[in-house]
């Protein structure tokens, strides 16, 4: 049997091993086939690494680039940096914005003027003078806008008139009578009590406002006393309280007229005590 050839080779270079079978005249002679890792296998493999491992040093990369991007805000009027802070999910709150944006909005983290931007996700730079310019220039026109618009809306709105009172209700009944005569000679300025005018009622005509006095001398000469207080006729007509009715039976008019009467010849309704 053949012996197989051995063929050294620098251990840098990996060789491959083959039998290849030759047949001369029916003997079979094993010839060792030698062949060298050619180099283009290993830069193949290299290329295959690659491609696995690049797209996730690009994604990696690019979700870096994502988290770390920093988002500008521009502030309205109305807005606080709490407010601010809940719209854009901030971990750390308000403190962690304004911590972020000293530089920006100042030393007071309760007063941020519209106009100024925020940074969110990184720290703010200070605004060029410039820049600071323009955002407090823009800060003053709108506040001077919205006084304005207040001012406008107050001159333009005048404050609405206060509704008129509902008028006042009475009961029909000796209580009620005596409470609007008494509203009645307020506004005429006829002095006189509710106690005054209810004692004179209570002698008079025990509160009967149809009463009638058909037999003393004034129902003799054809006048007699009539209503609430026992008024004559031409007593009712000569002191009747313009806005009353002309009837002398009404309690209301029969009250208010038997007191200006009083009014004018014993100074109120308080002072009658007897026959008037």
């Amino acid at each position: 049997m053949p012996a197989q050839g051995k063929h050294r080779r620098p251990k840098s270079v990996s060789l491959s091993r083959g039998i290849a079978a030759v047949t001369t005249g029916g003997a079979v002679l094993a010839l060792p086939v030698l062949g060298a890792t050619t180099a283009s296998a290993a830069p193949a493999h290299s290329v295959a690494a690659e491609k696995a491992v690049a797209p996730v040093s690009v994604t990696a990369q690019a979700n870096s680039v994502t988290k770390a991007a920093p988002v500008k805000h521009s502030v309205v009027s109305g807005e606080t940096l709490s407010k601010i802070a809940r719209e854009h999910s901030v971990s750390g709150g308000w403190k962690e914005l304004y911590e972020g944006n000293r530089k920006v909005v100042g030393e007071n983290p309760n007063l941020i003027h519209p106009g100024i931007t925020l940074t969110i996700g990184a720290k703010a730079d200070a605004p060029s003078d410039a820049k600071a310019g323009k955002a407090s220039k823009a800060a003053a026109r709108t506040a001077t806008t919205e006084r304005a618009d207040r001012s406008e809306r107050t001159t333009a709105a005048p404050a609405a008139a206060p509704a008129a009172a509902a008028p006042a209700t009475y009961t029909n009944d000796l209580d009620g009578w005596i409470k609007e005569s008494l509203a009645v000679m307020a506004q005429h300025g006829i002095p006189g009590s509710y106690e005054g005018i209810h004692r004179n009622i209570i002698r008079e005509s025990s509160g009967n406002p149809n009463a009638i006095n058909n037999w003393d001398s004034n129902a003799v000469k054809g006048t007699p006393s009539k209503g609430l207080l026992q008024v004559i006729d031409p007593t009712f007509q000569a002191y009747h309280v313009p806005g009353t009715s002309t009837d002398s039976y009404d309690p209301v008019a029969n009250i208010t007229a038997a007191c200006n009467y009083a009014a004018d010849r014993y100074g109120s309704i308080d002072n009658v005590f007897g026959a008037y």
